[in-house]
């Protein structure tokens, strides 16, 4: 009884193992330097503070802002591209999916 016990627990974590291996691998498989570069620029400015009333955080958001205008002007016509150009790389797909396609 014992030994069947700790025969399945074996096999369990050898599962979970094998598991996290795999997901550890597919986070290192390179993504296209298009698809790095889109993610990157969009990242850049996302999750900016830009709240608050004082004079540097007003001139913190109108440079975020206008940076925005500048670094992400056609992201949505770039997004839709990238993901008809690699409507076959799972690992793109997946990370360009995190976006919203209609921001501008």
């Amino acid at each position: 009884m014992l030994r069947k016990k700790v025969k399945i627990y074996r096999n369990i974590l050898l599962l979970l193992l094998v598991s996290c291996s795999l997901s550890a691998q597919e986070k290192d498989v390179p993504l296209p330097p298009e698809v790095s570069e889109f993610i990157h620029e969009r990242d850049h400015f996302r999750g900016e503070p830009y709240e608050g009333d004082s004079p540097e955080q007003i001139r913190r958001r109108e440079f975020i802002f206008e940076s925005m205008e500048i670094y992400c002007a056609g992201t949505d016509r770039r997004l839709a591209a990238l993901k008809r150009r690699y409507k076959d790389d799972v690992e793109s797909i997946a990370r360009l999916n995190k976006y919203e396609e209609k921001i501008e």
